[in-house]
């Protein structure tokens, strides 16, 4: 959230009415938007992960730049309801228990009681510990979901360089590079938004693309649609991995076919080894 300017009487009045109304509206305080295990953020491991549902949802965490979970805004607007959810967040709550996660090292081991399931939509660039973290855990068991774009344009009221800004470009190349993979980008494709051919509606735009290295540690990789997307077998986890993330970049409301490719997308969370 943004800093606050109010003057101190302001301050505590305005975080008062905030948590109130967070309690009326029965919103877990626990989780925070930049609040890690240690700062009381959301931690799925720690709080029971995969073996925790809520209405038999199964956990999924989210890691992500995009403001899919919270909406940007500061406390102001969130108290005038000035800020709207991101459509994705109802898409993906219709079947998940969707919980943030801030660093990759709260994950936990996928076999014993730790996530199991994750999805990384344009995230930021990993700590090195987190690269080894994500790594271990889909070895381990972990299924992911990975949206990683070369070239997204999303809007945001955060200026350039202001870090709570979605992330323009995906620097994953030591995790990729890790699992045989390497995102490229075509720079003289056309612009616009077209729709990707693959078994399912996938509408795209700017996209990049997958390249295998042959070079990657224990891991089975493929491309499919000309690169867009790649699918591995990674130990004994799998990761779906889409070399675009534009149909989450406007979250007031998803282009055609968005939210029948983001279902399409969850649902390999689920399907068999």
């Amino acid at each position: 959230m943004a800093v606050l300017t109010l003057a101190a009487g302001n301050r505590m009045r305005t975080l008062a009415a905030l948590f109130a109304a967070l309690a009326l509206c029965g919103c877990n305080t626990d989780t925070g938007a930049g609040g890690g295990a240690e700062a009381g953020g959301a931690n799925p491991s720690s709080a029971g992960g995969a073996a925790t549902v809520a209405a038999d949802r199964p956990a999924l965490a989210l890691f992500t730049s995009l403001p899919i979970f919270w909406a940007e805004g500061d406390i102001d607007a969130l108290l005038d309801g000035k800020t709207r959810d991101h459509w994705a967040k109802a898409v993906i709550a219709r079947d998940y228990d969707l919980r943030p996660v801030d660093r990759l090292t709260q994950l936990g081991d996928p076999a014993d009681g730790g996530v199991q399931r994750l999805f990384m939509a344009q995230p930021r660039a990993l700590a090195g510990d987190e690269n080894v973290a994500l790594d271990t855990w889909v070895r381990g068991g972990g299924r992911l979901v990975l949206l990683a774009d070369p070239m997204l344009e999303a809007h945001s009221e955060y200026g350039l360089g202001d870090r709570r800004r979605p992330e323009a470009m995906a620097m994953l190349s030591p995790i990729l590079a890790r699992w045989g993979l390497e995102l490229a980008y075509d720079e003289a494709q056309d612009e616009g938004w077209r729709m990707a051919r693959t078994p399912a509606p996938l509408p795209v735009s700017q996209a990049g693309h997958f390249r295998l290295t042959g070079e990657g540690h224990d891991s089975e990789c493929e491309t499919q649609a000309g690169g867009l997307i790649a699918r591995c077998r990674i130990g004994d986890g799998t990761v779906l991995a889409i070399a675009d993330a534009a149909l989450l970049q406007d979250g007031d409301a998803p282009v055609e076919g968005a939210e029948t490719a983001l279902r399409a997308m969850l649902k390999t969370l689920e399907a068999p080894l």
